[in-house]
């Protein structure tokens, strides 16, 4: 069995269609679904169960809740037509001072809810060739489309619902 690449490590070539960001909103809108279908029978001790280091169930949920702010402003930084887009806090210090094993889930899995639906309708709202808009990404070096930022946040979304799964696996199993 393959070991996973860690995120950062990762390595992204954005040289599909722009007409693909209808496909990418959709697996954005589908997140907050998949996982309260991953999580919903699950008890509090497996949630917040840590492996090792590394965070738990509910910890990686809220750490795709906390990305939302960062998504959020990289949109604004479309519409100032900025050449850069803004960096993310690679320390995560959002995540790791949020102490969401302390919440309930239900209102972690509201938050990221209502949060997503935000985002899901302001993208529904741009105009088509907005799409194309292009920044320079910080940490990758490389110019990003928007559909190419909804791309990224898509594949992190689904890079802590395969770190969630294997926690089920480990926890549960």
């Amino acid at each position: 069995m393959f070991d996973r690449i860690p995120w950062v490590e990762r390595k992204f070539n954005f040289d599909f269609p722009v007409g693909l960001y209808h496909e990418i909103i959709e697996r954005l809108r589908g997140t907050p679904v998949r996982i309260e279908a991953l999580v919903q029978s699950l008890p509090k001790e497996i949630l917040t169960k840590r492996d090792g280091k590394g965070w738990s169930i509910q910890e990686n949920i809220g750490h795709i809740l906390d990305t939302e702010t960062l998504v959020t402003g990289r949109l604004d930084d479309y519409d100032r037509g900025l050449d850069t887009l803004r960096a993310a806090d690679m320390t995560n210090r959002a995540t790791h001072e949020a102490n969401h094993n302390e919440k309930p889930l239900e209102d972690i899995l509201g938050a990221f809810r209502q949060t997503r639906g935000e985002m899901v309708a302001r993208l529904e709202r741009l105009d088509p060739e907005r799409f194309g808009q292009t920044a320079l990404h910080p940490r990758l070096e490389k110019p990003m489309r928007i559909v190419d930022m909804i791309f990224f946040q898509a594949e992190h979304d689904d890079y802590h619902l395969a770190r969630i799964s294997a926690l089920i696996r480990h926890h549960a199993g």
